[in-house]
């Protein structure tokens, strides 16, 4: 079976002015459903992809015959879940398994949920192999929040996964649930509680199952003293420092232990000891001061007596919320302290109050008004434009995908040095025609594809464009397209 990007590879000029009349906003819904029963599988996957489609043209790709087609379209970002979701009981495996996977996006934001009873019913019906940690990203906060105490012992399974962090009631019911495949699944999650078993059981040699059980298991003294001694690799130390079984004498043990590393992993643990925290908060590496310096017991008087900096830089992404979310007057406090890290903390919240907002929107540091930009979803406009002028890092595109990113005015960066902040000229729709046109022309291939999606683009270099092997997709999707252009391109296509 070929993969979409061989499909893209295989498709020639027409067929690429047609992908790009697919994507096209004014194409008329006739037009649309005339390239979904006729066009070439490029079209159609493009078509059923990547954009919101009329309800009509959805009611056709679910009843189309081609399997690739409706596969194409279960991995839709942009369309409603509950679209998707009439995928739930197609015929072909290919296209249940797309639907399981996901959709086909970037933008961490916009994985919205399927239908609780869709998820349920794919649980309960689908096999194993057809489901993954691609369609737990699918499921609603509420089902995710449900999975252990759902009525549906297939759904309970996929609860007992999160057994670290379930109440002591639900842990106990999970332990004597009726079903016997969520029984031996508690069990055997309880089993990692247990030192005498995690002893037996923990691989001799380095790997990634001894990695998991220094990091997240029940260690016994035995276990712990063999790693302080005679470590199977040279990194233990540090895993086992992360690990909310040590003992405190061992706590306070590597605490002062040789390597830096040790001593910044160690330095995160909420039950370190007041003599512990002072040595740590004049330890002579940055990172471990650094490290310590947020540490809850602090109060922001000594927090500040602390010699910590905090790098400039950094990657700043969009965050998941929590399952359960933090404590109101603790995001406050991190917002309102001194230090950039804890302030960076509250940004995250996708929550936060006005006030707030408004506050860390001007903040100082870069961190924080990148992370509160790609998080909260009333960032200001100014914010987010600010944000992406400012930020070169990873996850710097998502902030174009937020609702509230601002499109006036932006032609006024069409001469920068940045393509990136060049191409924001093409969500102006101010931008001027000789200016638009000029930037079809531009050195940078992502600039001139924005730009030849433009609605004020020049008819004569439209015209040109529709020919050019590069941009020919893009021109065909922009709405300068007039409406004798959309009948000629289709024109060839077979009727009814």
């Amino acid at each position: 079976m070929p993969t979409p990007d061989q499909i893209w590879d295989e498709a020639d000029l027409p067929t690429r002015r047609l992908a790009g009349l697919a994507l096209n906003p004014t194409a008329p819904e006739e037009v649309l459903l005339r390239l979904l029963a006729h066009a070439p599988l490029a079209v159609r996957m493009v078509l059923c992809r990547d954009r919101v489609l009329p309800e009509a043209v959805v009611d056709a790709v679910i009843a189309h015959p081609d399997t690739y087609t409706r596969s194409f379209f279960a991995r839709n970002p942009h369309v409603d879940p509950a679209q998707r979701a009439r995928l739930v009981d197609d015929p072909e495996w290919f296209v249940r398994a797309h639907l399981a996977a996901g959709p086909r996006t970037t933008d961490p934001v916009g994985l919205r949920p399927l239908p609780d009873e869709t998820v349920v019913h794919m649980i309960s019906t689908y096999g194993n192999e057809d489901l993954g940690f691609e369609l737990y990203q699918q499921f609603s906060a509420g089902l995710r929040r449900s999975l252990p105490t759902h009525p549906v012992a297939k759904v309970r399974l996929w609860g007992v996964g999160a057994w670290r962090s379930l109440p002591a009631g639900t842990r106990a019911a999970l332990l004597a649930d009726p079903d016997d495949d969520v029984r031996e699944a508690a069990q055997r999650h309880l089993r990692h509680e247990d030192p005498a078993w995690v002893e037996s059981m923990v691989p001799a040699h380095p790997c990634h199952s001894r990695t998991d059980v220094l990091l997240h298991d029940a260690l016994g003294r035995a276990l712990v003293d063999r790693v302080l001694t005679d470590p199977a690799g040279p990194e233990e130390r540090s895993m086992i420092a992360d690990n909310p079984s040590l003992p405190p004498d061992v706590v306070v043990l590597l605490a002062a232990d040789p390597d830096p590393e040790v001593r910044e992993r160690i330095a995160h643990r909420a039950d370190l000891g007041p003599a512990e925290r002072r040595a740590l908060a004049i330890d002579p590496d940055p990172g471990v001061r650094l490290a310590v310096s947020v540490h809850p017991a602090w109060s922001e008087e000594e927090r500040a007596g602390i010699d910590y900096e905090v790098p400039p830089d950094g990657v700043f992404p969009y965050c998941h919320p929590p399952l359960t979310p933090r404590d109101p007057e603790a995001v406050r406090r991190d917002a309102l302290s001194a230090h950039p890290l804890l302030r960076r903390r509250a940004a995250t919240d996708h929550t936060l109050p006005p006030d707030l907002l408004a506050r860390l929107a001007g903040d100082d540091d870069l961190g924080v008004r990148v992370l509160l930009a790609q998080n909260h979803p009333d960032a200001p406009p100014a914010l987010l434009l600010r944000a992406f002028l400012e930020y070169t890092g990873s996850g710097r595109e998502d902030l174009l995908l937020r609702p509230r990113f601002p499109t006036d005015g932006l032609a006024a960066y069409a001469d920068d040095e940045d393509p990136a902040v060049r191409a924001l000229a093409a969500r102006d729709p101010g931008t001027a025609p000789a200016t638009v046109e000029r930037l079809t022309r531009d050195p940078d291939p992502a600039v001139r594809a924005a730009l030849a999606r433009h609605r004020n683009l020049p008819p004569a270099r439209l015209a040109e464009l529709l020919d050019d092997e590069e941009l020919a997709h893009h021109a065909a999707a922009g709405p300068a397209l007039a409406t004798d252009t959309i009948r000629r391109l289709v024109a060839a296509l077979p009727v009814g």
